[in-house]
């Protein structure tokens, strides 16, 4: 019984510890800034105190995690590629096209792009849902090894911080028997 006390007042003084120092994380976050109006009526904003003007504080910017991205192992999230993100107009993949068969288990799988692939973005390519290879800054990927039977290509639209902003319409194709 005592064993059990002392674990939950451990427990409760842990997680009481935790929240204060979230909350103290946040406050130290918050930034204020101060609105000045001049002469003129223009207005502009400073965070030297100095210059005088309206204090703010701004609330700090919501955070985004940068855990690395799941094992190809792992199981992907399918769903509708929705519309391309900026810059893209398009973000399709062009050949090979649905239903083509190919000889030999290899492929080139090559994606429309418009515009251009931007120097920072990388596409990854998936082969039945799994990553095939390393993201590149490319659009063209040569498959080799394809077991016969059919196969769903999917390409996935990495921005610099290697966040998928995109995937294209999935293609099916058939590998044949030689």
């Amino acid at each position: 019984m005592a064993f059990g006390r002392r674990f939950e007042a451990k427990k409760s003084l842990l997680t009481g510890t935790l929240l204060v120092l979230c909350l103290w994380v946040s406050a130290a976050q918050a930034q204020t800034v101060y609105r000045v109006l001049d002469e003129q009526g223009r207005v502009t904003f400073t965070d030297n105190p100095e210059r005088g003007g309206e204090a703010l504080t701004l609330a700090p910017l919501p955070s985004v995690s940068t855990s690395p991205r799941a094992a190809p192992s792992a199981p992907r999230r399918q769903g509708s590629p929705g519309q391309p993100f900026m810059p893209y107009d398009r973000f399709v993949i062009s050949a090979p096209q649905g239903g083509a068969a190919i000889r030999d288990g290899m492929t080139a799988v090559e994606l429309h792009v418009s515009p251009p692939l931007r120097e920072d973005h990388k596409v990854q390519l998936l082969v039945n849902g799994e990553l095939s290879q390393t993201a590149l800054n490319s659009d063209a990927f040569w498959l080799t090894g394809l077991s016969q039977g059919q196969h769903r290509l999917q390409a996935e639209l990495l921005d610099s911080s290697g966040r998928v902003q995109h995937r294209t319409d999935p293609v099916s194709i058939t590998v044949a028997d030689e």
